[in-house]
């Protein structure tokens, strides 16, 4: 009894998911709705995007011109015979700009624009995906000359075959084949072009990169020191920002960051100018939206213990004081002792230049800088504490890089040892390409340029130990210094700005009633040592 009811459960259920579906009609036929498109449209009208909107992406934007005088004048190219390729895959880090990119081309060309995700394709009834393919490339063809970009392509163009499921047709591999059938099924006279998105250009399916379809590749790589420069402007325009905002500056102080962090960046300093009624944007709000954008929000509510703090004005003293007297490294910012994200504390470079070569000489004082807060630990209380984690994992890593990869090791030689990080599936399962021997030598190798740097960065700071013991005093009474705040204290130099004392009482004094007595005076700090 218990089986017939459930049977008819399941049969109405059955029905009344089909009779909904039946109900879209249409040109999706039994699928009804579930068939058609999600695509979002914006008409040439709507395409307000331009490549003035769009920087940092110099050769990128090169690229596309073409298909942009394809789409305004076909017959131009079609006069000596050629053809003009019908998909272009933009590969990018996320941020990077690819969508913008798209939506440009759009706009350049005034025509529409279609757009939609991998991910929009797929449902868990079989054959919606194809048939929402197939719905979207007919609206596209009626709507020609105009653009379907298909963002996170990799949701449904990964290689076939790949999963648990013994290489099966499964949902996602039907949607790609119904891409790949509509995209050989272009004629001559449809103006469409396909421009698709991804970060994950390692797990397309061969098919898809194939001549005939997503055959013009193009690299939309992070900004480089003028791009970041130029999207700052860009954003910096839609702001109201002071005259001592200096976007070079910033710029120096962003390497690796993405136009969606930079766009972030400025918005984010926005905000903190209006919350403190500020009239503009000051150069000290890109600052704190930059590191708040990087490491996180400050954690100035945070309580901690006064020999933890001491600890840490220690260590992030040692960091400040090494890359100061650096000649190799990356020039000194700026130090903190204010909690920020996970770290206690963090001491931040000012590159003058993006680097792509890394020379051995500047990955020795790098390692000598990421150790001087372990050092300078030990010096002031002959421990050593947990702070130094990330440290160790930073030397670490630098130190395995240039010898596994970069052939800075005198016994290894010029010789690349790391495992290949391109494997589609299961990539720690490869197997170690050389002998138990050879990384018995590996290990010795880093653990020696470690070393090196450990010993030479104690004798450093033994050597200037009176500058390291002023840096931490001013650490615990300051809190934060800039590079110029550093060089002053190291030259004997007393600052003249406000404690953070002084700064506690005024917050206290505004917030407290006109007849309230006077808070009582704090206890000085004291000097370390």
């Amino acid at each position: 009894m218990q089986l017939v009811v459930l049977a008819g459960v399941f049969l109405l259920i059955w029905f009344l998911v089909f009779r909904r579906m039946g109900a879209g009609g249409g040109g999706a036929g039994f699928l009804g709705s579930f068939g058609r498109s999600r695509h979002r449209l914006a008409n040439k009208e709507q395409s307000k995007v331009t490549f003035q909107d769009v920087a940092g992406i110099d050769e990128a934007k090169e690229e596309v011109t073409e298909i942009i005088e394809f789409l305004k004048n076909p017959r131009k190219f079609t006069r000596l015979g050629g053809r003009i390729p019908r998909g272009v895959l933009l590969v990018g880090e996320p941020g990077c700009g690819k969508t913008l990119l798209a939506k440009a081309i759009a706009g350049e060309a005034e025509v529409p624009f279609f757009s939609i995700s991998g991910s929009d394709f797929v449902e868990m009834f079989v054959g919606v995906g194809a048939s929402r393919v197939r719905d979207l490339f007919k609206q596209a063809k009626d709507s020609s000359p105009c653009i379907i970009f298909l963002d996170e392509i990799d949701a449904v163009g990964r290689k076939r075959g790949m999963g648990f499921n013994g290489g099966g047709h499964d949902e996602r591999e039907q949607t790609l084949n119904a891409i790949l059938v509509e995209m050989d099924g272009f004629d001559s006279s449809d103006q469409v072009i396909v421009i698709a998105a991804t970060n994950r250009m390692d797990v397309l399916d061969p098919a898809l990169t194939r001549p005939g379809r997503f055959d013009r590749q193009i690299n939309v790589p992070l900004p480089d020191l003028k791009g970041r420069v130029q999207i700052l402007r860009i954003y910096a325009d839609k702001v109201k920002c002071g005259p001592d905002v200096d976007l070079n500056r910033l710029a120096r102080g962003t390497p690796m960051f993405s136009g969606a962090d930079l766009a972030a960046l400025v918005n984010e300093a926005a905000i903190a100018a209006t919350m403190a009624e500020k009239e503009y944007v000051e150069q000290a709000d890109m600052e704190e939206a930059r590191d708040k954008v990087r490491w996180g929000r400050a954690r100035k509510s945070r309580v901690i213990d006064e020999k933890e703090k001491e600890i840490t004005a220690w260590h992030e003293a040692g960091h400040a004081l090494v890359q100061h007297h650096s000649e190799d490294a990356d020039p000194l910012h700026k130090v903190s002792i204010i909690p920020r994200g996970e770290m206690g504390g963090a001491t931040f470079s000012l590159p003058e230049k993006d680097r792509y070569l890394y020379t051995r000489r500047y990955c020795k004082a790098t390692l000598q800088v990421v150790l001087g807060g372990r050092v300078a630990e030990e010096l002031f209380s002959g421990d050593i504490s947990s702070g130094a984690a990330s440290d160790i994992a930073h030397a670490t890593a630098l130190a395995r890089r240039m010898v596994l990869d970069w052939g800075m090791s005198d016994k290894l030689g010029f010789v690349r040892y790391s495992a290949d990080d391109h494997r589609p599936m299961f990539p720690d399962l490869g197997a170690k390409e050389y002998s138990d021997r050879t990384a018995e030598v590996i290990d010795a190798e880093v653990r020696a340029l470690i070393d090196e740097a450990y010993h030479a960065t104690r004798t450093q700071l033994e050597t200037h130990r009176q500058e390291l013991q002023r840096l931490a005093a001013a650490l615990l009474k300051y809190e934060t210094l800039s590079a110029d705040d550093v060089r002053r204290i190291c030259e004997g130099e007393t600052l003249d700005k406000p404690t953070v004392n002084d700064l506690l009482e005024r917050e206290h004094a505004k917030a407290a009633p006109a007849d309230a007595p006077p808070a009582p005076a704090t206890k000085p700090v004291a000097e370390p040592g």
